[in-house]
């Protein structure tokens, strides 16, 4: 009994020497890898959008605002709040090896196209999830639980249909 009592303390000794031992990323390290990976320019291009999305439903809001609302600043304050984010969830250790990796081609690869992949993954995504909608309307209306409307017959309640129905 005192045998697996002495190696469960120096399981639990051992891990928590290993979480004190992993020092928190400084904010250089941090911003070093969003200068890496493009972060200032996804936050610029994102801000872009977002006025663009904005002055077109403001139609009475002059296009020198807009100018003016797209700044580096803004790009800057946004970037500086997320420093605490990444070392809250990464060590310095982690963050240099996140840098090593991004600085290679491969990693340099994974950065521009990303986007795209992201975007492809979305729409297979969204494509899948409209099929699954579809297949379960159909077997719960083969069961009777939903009717032809898609809805629960015996409520009358409104079932939303699924997607492309």
């Amino acid at each position: 009994m005192r045998k697996r009592t002495a190696v469960a303390a120096g399981l639990l000794l051992a891990v928590c020497t290993g979480q004190a031992m992993a020092a928190q990323p400084s904010e250089q390290q941090v911003r070093k890898l969003m200068e890496v990976v493009g972060m200032g320019r996804m936050l610029s291009q994102m801000n872009s959008q977002m006025a663009g999305v904005m002055q077109t439903a403001l139609p009475c809001v002059p296009a020198s605002y807009w100018q003016g609302f797209v700044d580096q600043n803004a790009t800057n304050q946004l970037i500086g709040r997320m420093v605490p984010v990444y070392q809250k969830h990464f060590s310095d250790k982690e963050i240099d090896e996140l840098l090593k990796f991004y600085s290679t081609p491969t990693g340099q690869k994974v950065i521009r196209e990303m986007p795209a992949t992201m975007a492809e993954g979305m729409q297979i995504g969204k494509t899948w999830g409209q099929e699954r909608g579809q297949q379960m309307i159909k077997q719960l209306q083969g069961q009777g639980t939903l009717n032809a409307q898609g809805q629960c017959p015996a409520t009358g309640g409104a079932t939303k249909p699924a997607p492309g129905k």
